[in-house]
């Protein structure tokens, strides 16, 4: 008996197949997948021109790292909430620098300019927290990230890390404003100074996102926003003055500057881990 031969597969029919994390995908030789620009970790998909299969793990980092891109990209784009925060922290470094003088001389006082420093820039990050926030409820596009599939640990991060990078940019005005209407030595000890302000702002974004993102439905997030918040920053906000005020004040102590850094750092990490504990029931609820 002869043997069966095969009958030659028609052309156009032919198929490859790529086996990924959540199927079997086949490709013919005439038709191609779309390309997946957004894969989950750890998944395989095949490449459209040669077929070869390619493994792209994304890991948790890149997605928050996507998340802070989209909104500083937006804010690129858009230039209204570093403006705001920008013009409302000048204006009342302004205000302070009239409003403490001394009485024989006029000139501003500088032993204040500590605490005066961080009430500018506590009130131009909310300011700036609640403008920022507000524009993910008008486009709807905290919802989208919701459904994305994403950790909302990485939503949470990715916010916090664009809002910190929003009060950074304004303290780049409000800091050196400190140095020239108050005659504050900032260059006495600048690593300290950069070191508590980076900590200072770190924990402010961290509690802001997550009291922000809570209050995102609110119909009077505006007004219940502050109140909420200002208790909560009240040890950060204490802590932060004391440091400044260690560096940039009359009495330069280097020990009592770097003790309040401590609890700044503290303070962060505390809040950091109750956030990521916490974030995912409270933008479920």
């Amino acid at each position: 008996m002869r043997p069966r031969r095969r009958a030659p597969a028609r052309q156009g029919r032919r198929r490859s197949a790529c086996t990924g994390r959540y199927g079997v995908f086949a490709r013919g030789t005439q038709g191609h997948l779309p390309r997946v620009r957004r894969v989950t970790a750890g998944a395989t998909i095949c490449d459209t021109s040669s077929g070869r299969r390619k493994t792209v793990a994304v890991g948790f980092f890149a997605h928050v790292g996507a998340v802070a891109r989209k909104d500083l990209r937006v804010e690129l784009r858009s230039r209204e909430v570093v403006y705001t925060m920008l013009f409302f922290g000048a204006m009342v470094m302004l205000i302070f620098s009239f409003a403490f003088v001394e009485g024989r001389t006029g000139k501003a006082i500088g032993d204040v300019s500590a605490g005066l420093l961080w009430i500018s820039v506590l009130f131009a990050g909310t300011l700036g927290l609640s403008r920022a926030f507000d524009r993910e409820r008008e486009d709807n596009t905290m919802r989208g990230l919701l459904l994305a599939p994403v950790p909302r640990a990485a939503i949470f991060l990715g916010k916090a890390i664009s809002i910190a990078v929003f009060i950074l940019t304004a303290e780049l005005v409000v800091v050196p404003m400190i140095g020239v209407l108050f005659k504050a030595p900032l260059g006495r000890d600048p690593v300290a100074l950069v070191v508590a302000l980076a900590l200072a702002t770190i924990g402010f974004s961290i509690v802001g996102s997550v009291f922000a993102s809570m209050l995102l439905r609110s119909r009077a997030r505006a007004v219940l926003l502050p109140v909420t918040l200002y208790p909560i920053l009240v040890p950060m906000m204490i802590a932060a003055a004391k440091a400044t005020g260690a560096i940039i004040g009359a009495a330069y102590d280097p020990s009592v500057a770097w003790f309040w850094i401590r609890f700044l750092a503290v303070f962060d990490v505390v809040f950091l881990v109750a956030a990521l504990w916490f974030f995912e029931a409270l933008v479920i609820e």
